[in-house]
C-alpha cells in the first residue's frame, strides 16, 4: 500500500519501538499502544525491591557489529550510553580445571590473531577454526553438532558457548545457519564488528527511554495499559483494532504494526503460524561490587552458570536454554551459582550477598530447524496489517539485533523512507 496517513504499533518491546520510530521519522502519525504500563517489552529496567537497586530483567549483549541496533542507538542519541573494552575481547574461565583465556580478535578482517596463542581459546590451535567455515554451508535441517564436532576442545570452549547464548537453544538441537548468520555479521567481520558493548545504566536507560523520548518529540502518541483484543477483517483489509478502552477503526489510509509476542500473534491473525515452542533463560544477580579493573563480562566453562556479567552495583549471571532449571528453588540455585561467580571475578570467600533469581519461562522461541520454519515474513495478506517481532523472519536468532531489524522491516513494508 502507500505510505499510510496514521499507524497504529501494537507493542512497545523494541520491535515496536524501532517500527514506530522508523514511521513516525517519515512523517508518518504513530500511535504507540502498550497492554503493560512501562515500554519495553522484554527489554527493560527496574527497581528491585530485594537488592535495593535498578536492574535489567535479563543480560542483552549487543555487539558493534549489529547494525540496525548501533543505528537505531544513533537515532535516539544513545549511542553513547553503551559501554565496552576498546578492542573485541572475551575473558572466559574452565571451571573444570581454572584455566582462564581471552579470546581477542583483531581489528581487520584477515584473522591473523588465530596465529597468537594468547588470543584464541587455551588448548586449540590456529587450524581448528576452519571447522567455523562448515556452518556457512549449513542445510536447512542441520543443527549445530551436525557441523560443528562436539567432541573438540573449541566446541566445548568456545563453539557451544557461543551457539546457546545466541540461540538460546541447545547446540544439539539449535539450527546451525542461524549460528552461522551470526558469526558471519560478527566473527567473519573481524574484532570491529565484535566489540562487546552493555547499557552503562540499564537497557531501558539506553534502548527504551529515549526511544520513547524521540518518538514523543516527533508527535506519537503512547498509550500505555492498552491491550488488543482483537482485530475485525472484511473487504480484504484488517477494519478494527479492539481495545479494552475501545474500539479504533481504521480507515483507508491507515494501517497497523503487530508487534506483540507470537503466541499472541497467533490469536489475533487468522491461520498465522508461528513459532510454538520456546526456551527459559535464567538470570542470577548479586548486589556486590566487581573490582573497577575487572572485565565486563565473562564466559564461564564447565558449570552451570554460563556468563557473569559486572553491572554498576550487580554481578548479574545469565543461563540460556535453561528449561532444567525453572523448577529449581530460587534460593538453591542461588547458593549454587554464587561459588562460580566468586572464580569468575576473583572475589575470594565473600559470603553470599543479597540476591534475586528472575526466571523467564517462555524468553525465546526454540531455535531449532522445525520451529525456523514457522517463523512468518513482516507482510501478510491484508496490505494494511504487518508483523514485526524477534520471532519473525529475520534471518537471525531471537535477539535485540533480529528485534530491531524486524522493526525496521514492518515500516519500509508499509512505505516508510
Amino acid at each position: 500500500m502507500s505510505r499510510p496517513r496514521r499507524v497504529h504499533v501494537i507493542g512497545a518491546g523494541l520491535a515496536g519501538l524501532a517500527a514506530g520510530l522508523r514511521l513516525a521519522e517519515s512523517g508518518v502519525a504513530v500511535v504507540l499502544h502498550e497492554a503493560a504500563r512501562q515500554a519495553g517489552g522484554r527489554c527493560r529496567s527496574y527497581l528491585d525491591a530485594t537488592l535495593g537497586c535498578r536492574i535489567d530483567n535479563g543480560n542483552h549483549l549487543l555487539v558493534s557489529g549489529n547494525r540496525a541496533a548501533m543505528d537505531y542507538l544513533r537515532r535516539i542519541g544513545a549511542e553513547a550510553s553503551l559501554i565496552g573494552p576498546a578492542a573485541a575481547s572475551f575473558p572466559f574461565l574452565d571451571l573444570a580445571g581454572g584455566e582462564r583465556w581471552t579470546v581477542r580478535p583483531n581489528r581487520g578482517r584477515l584473522p591473523w590473531w588465530l596465529f597468537r596463542p594468547a588470543r584464541r581459546v587455551a588448548g586449540t590451535g590456529p587450524l581448528d577454526y576452519l571447522s567455523g567455515l562448515r556452518l556457512l554451508g549449513a542445510g536447512p535441517d542441520d543443527v549445530v553438532t551436525d557441523r560443528l564436532d562436539p567432541r573438540s576442545m573449541l566446541f566445548r570452549r568456545l563453539w557451544r558457548p557461543l551457539a546457546v547464548a545466541a540461540l538460546n537453544t541447545e547446540a544439539e538441537q539449535a539450527a546451525a545457519s542461524l549460528l552461522g548468520r551470526v558469526l558471519r555479521e560478527t566473527f567473519g567481520e573481524g574484532g570491529a564488528a565484535c566489540r562487546p558493548l552493555v547499557p552503562r545504566e540499564g537497557l531501558s536507560e539506553s534502548l527504551v527511554e529515549p526511544a520513547l523520548a524521540r518518538l514523543k518529540a516527533l508527535g506519537a502518541e503512547l498509550r500505555l495499559g492498552s491491550r488488543l483484543r482483537a482485530i475485525a477483517f472484511a473487504e480484504g483489509r484488517a477494519l478494527s483494532l479492539d481495545f479494552d478502552e475501545g474500539s479504533e477503526r481504521l480507515a483507508a489510509d491507515e494501517a497497523a504494526v503487530l508487534a506483540v509476542t507470537a503466541p499472541v500473534a497467533a490469536r489475533l491473525v487468522p491461520d498465522l503460524i508461528v513459532p510454538d515452542e520456546f526456551r527459559a533463560i535464567v538470570n542470577a544477580h548479586y548486589r556486590v561490587a566487581a573490582p573497577s579493573d575487572a572485565p565486563l563480562l565473562v564466559g564461564l566453562v564447565g558449570g552451570v552458570s554460563e556468563w557473569v556479567f559486572k553491572k554498576r552495583a550487580v554481578l548479574s549471571v545469565t543461563i540460556s536454554a535453561a528449561d532444567r532449571l525453572i523448577d529449581v528453588p530460587a534460593e538453591e540455585l542461588a547458593a549454587q551459582l554464587w561459588p562460580e561467580v566468586r572464580r569468575a571475578y576473583a572475589l575470594g570467600e565473600t559470603a553470599l550477598p543479597a540476591w534475586q533469581i528472575v526466571k523467564e519461562r517462555r524468553a525465546t522461541f526454540a531455535a531449532t530447524p522445525a520451529q525456523q520454519r514457522r517463523r512468518p515474513k513482516a507482510a501478510t495478506r491484508w496490505p494494511n496489517l504487518v508483523l514485526a517481532g524477534d520471532f519473525t523472519d529475520t534471518g537471525l536468532p531471537a535477539t535485540i539485533e533480529g528485534a530491531i531489524r524486524s522493526g525496521d522491516t514492518a515500516a519500509r513494508l508499509l512505505g516508510a523512507r
